[in-house]
């Protein structure tokens, strides 16, 4: 028996990163798993494994999250996991990145938990709605993360505010706030600066645990909330940061 048989998964960002580890953990728990992602060709690396499905969505576009939400019979546990990181203080953060990172990395959680949360509520039997957050954020504050930190507050403040509205619908709604985790988009990012070997040694530098957090250690948090072992949990921000938030 998995920790997740019988409930349908559906999560945005699943082609790579966190997204795709979490989508593979729930498969292997049991879980139906509709992995949304708009990377079309990333995302059909998922294609044949068993218990996922895949589907290419664009959480920007609210037609489009409609459409789909009402495509999905049944939904237990959605992850809106979707978000992009922008480096730069608020001097450096011009409107059009400002507006971006909003719009990706809260508003498409609005978009998504507006389209699902009508439908989780008639089902009548509650389910885990789980956020990507970050420790930069309300928790801490982080250098050259400005609008970054805001929107990823801002997400702490969405999940505890929608906690308390269903919570009698049994619906339970929780952020997932990791530090620095080994994905392709922070190789992107550090392979992007002036000196890149010597940024990769100041990222792990700051890593109180000496390395940086895996895509699969965070999946096993996202299963955790996502499972019925949770089931009297809601409204909270877990850290999984390695302690660099100490």
């Amino acid at each position: 028996m998995g920790r997740l048989d019988g409930k349908v998964f559906v999560l945005s960002a699943a082609a790579q990163g966190i997204g795709r580890a979490s989508a593979l953990a729930a498969a292997k728990e049991g879980a139906r798993v509709i992995a949304t992602d708009v990377n079309a060709e990333k995302l059909k690396e998922l294609e044949g494994i068993p218990g996922i499905e895949i589907r290419v969505l664009d959480v920007l576009d609210t037609e489009a999250v409609n459409q789909f939400a009402a495509s999905i019979d049944k939904v237990d546990v959605l992850f809106n996991c979707a978000g992009f990181v922008a480096n730069g203080t608020i001097l450096d953060t011009d409107e059009k990145t400002w507006d971006f990172s909003f719009d990706l990395n809260v508003k498409s959680m609005y978009r998504m938990c507006r389209a699902f949360i009508p439908k989780m509520i008639a089902q009548g039997t509650g389910g885990s709605i789980i956020n990507m957050s970050s420790v930069a954020s309300s928790i801490k504050g982080a250098p050259n993360r400005s609008v970054y930190g805001a929107t990823k507050a801002a997400v702490i403040g969405l999940t505890k505010s929608m906690a308390a509205d269903f919570v009698q619908h049994k619906l339970r709604f929780n952020c997932v706030c990791p530090g620095t985790v080994d994905t392709p988009s922070l190789r992107g990012r550090i392979n992007a600066l002036p000196d890149p070997e010597q940024s990769m040694k100041d990222f792990v530098a700051r890593q109180k645990l000496g390395r940086f957090a895996s895509a699969e250690e965070i999946g096993h948090l996202v299963v955790y909330l996502a499972s019925d072992e949770s089931s009297f949990v809601t409204g909270q921000e877990f850290v999984i940061d390695g302690g660099w938030s100490l």
